[in-house]
């Protein structure tokens, strides 16, 4: 464990002591601590192995209706006393503001949780090393190359105040990420799991690899209108991009797609969207950046848009219960959803393959960017792995697209879930999603590669 809770509380207690003696009875602490290993790959060969212990503490103090905050990475007295001494000097040179409630006072029968797992915390340069071998063999012996990541964590967030809240929070983490490298195609397949035994590494290096061998030879097609099949690593990438709106504070301040649309059909009816901190396929502190216990949302219920988060302050300007989501302050953003669960449903890939005349099926996409913040126009590209799918099957791989795509209209065009699984990307942060069939789908120009 890099960090214990009782350390946590007695680094706190020296921080509340080098507090009252400045004359400040309010004072905040946030500790995180993390130790990080990582095996690279690249033309088939292991070529980096690194490791790394790292943290910081953070104190954040409030006098007279002001607050600041100020960080270290060193936890020696000296250090302790001069990170508070910071925090109070700058917090006296900042205007009052109205708004700043008092800390979050401790509640009775919160709870903090664990996703710790030790044999994920105790993973060897060798035994990812091992994994790595063996994806790398499956690849290269499909005549291809293979490139990619294999990383094993262990962290801890915890945060303490003077008003008695102490939430702790342990996580390990495992990833690993494969690109399989052909003459004129690729295939790519990414996983994360809290125990690494949920991960397999084989299984993804032979998916990466089926991508890049059923993708070679690409042909060209004309831009245009297409039924499209979303694998969930690109559902998670591109529909992950609105989540940042469902905020209050975003709303208050305009701007959020959200603006005068809670309460409406935005979305198709199939489309059902919760944020939950204690999903098993879940992962991330249980409290937020004041200490707040985080709670469930129903965002999206049968297309409509429902609930949405609120920090302390957004709450307490509108006069409701503080859902959990808030940033540690002080922050211009307010909240966000982190816990993203897509409700899936019953028909599997392969499934939507087989019902779907005519269409493309994408693996992933990238290069993720706003064109219209009210109407959430997103542009972006399809990257290793995009196939023509003709009478239910996969008929060969097609040269990359480029989108453009309103996400309220695609979430309004959904046809058919799959199950939904956790998945990763690169352009947002894991979430438990579905795969997606999508009607009308707006594929505008065609890259070249």
């Amino acid at each position: 464990m890099p960090i214990d809770a009782a350390r946590c509380q007695a680094l706190f207690d020296r921080v509340a002591d080098a507090s009252r003696a400045l004359g400040v009875a309010d004072v905040e602490a946030i500790v995180h601590a993390e130790s990080s290993a990582l095996t690279r790959f690249a033309n088939n060969a292991i070529h980096q192995n690194v490791a790394e212990r790292s943290g910081h503490f953070s104190v954040r103090v409030k006098i007279d209706g002001c607050t600041a905050r100020a960080t270290t990475n060193r936890l020696d007295d000296a250090s302790i006393r001069q990170v508070v001494e910071e925090t109070v000097a700058l917090t006296k040179l900042q205007e009052p503001d109205p708004a700043l409630l008092q800390l979050w006072e401790n509640k009775p029968g919160v709870q903090s949780c664990s996703r710790w797992h030790e044999a994920t915390a105790h993973v060897t340069p060798t035994g990812r090393a091992e994994a790595v071998a063996e994806a790398i063999q499956i690849v290269e012996s499909a005549g291809q190359t293979a490139a990619g990541i294999y990383s094993t964590s262990e962290v801890v967030s915890a945060l303490l105040n003077s008003r008695g809240v102490f939430a702790y929070y342990p996580e390990t983490m495992a990833n690993f990420s494969i690109t399989a490298m052909a003459a004129d195609s690729s295939g790519w397949a990414k996983g994360s799991a809290c125990s690494h035994r949920d991960l397999d590494p084989a299984a993804m290096a032979r998916k990466a690899a089926a991508k890049a061998q059923a993708s070679r030879d690409p042909i060209e097609l004309p831009p245009g209108a297409y039924t499209v099949i979303l694998e969930p690593a690109a559902v998670l990438d591109l529909v992950g991009q609105m989540f940042g709106d469902f905020s209050a504070t975003a709303i208050a301040d305009g701007r959020s797609f959200l603006r005068d649309r809670i309460g409406v059909k935005l979305f198709g009816e199939n489309i059902t969207i919760h944020d939950d901190a204690d999903h098993p396929l879940q992962s991330g502190a249980p409290f937020d950046g004041e200490g707040v216990p985080r709670g469930k949302l129903a965002l999206v219920e049968h297309g409509v848009v429902r609930d949405v988060p609120y920090c302390r302050q957004a709450a307490h300007a509108a006069g409701v219960p503080p859902t959990g989501h808030g940033f540690p302050l002080p922050n211009e953003y307010g909240e966000a959803p982190m816990n993203i669960v897509i409700a899936g449903g019953a028909t599997p890939l392969a499934d939507m393959i087989a019902s779907t005349a005519r269409g493309i099926l994408v693996t992933r996409l990238w290069y993720i960017r706003e064109v219209d913040p009210y109407e959430k126009i997103m542009t972006g590209m399809t990257r290793d792995g995009t196939f023509l799918i003709e009478d239910g099957r996969i008929a060969r791989g097609v040269r990359n697209f480029r989108f453009n795509q309103a996400l309220p209209e695609m979430l309004s065009n959904v046809e058919t879930l799959s199950p939904a699984v956790r998945a990763s990307g690169e352009e947002a942060f894991d979430m438990v999603v579905p795969a997606m069939k999508v009607r009308g789908f707006h594929f505008t120009e065609v890259t070249r590669f």
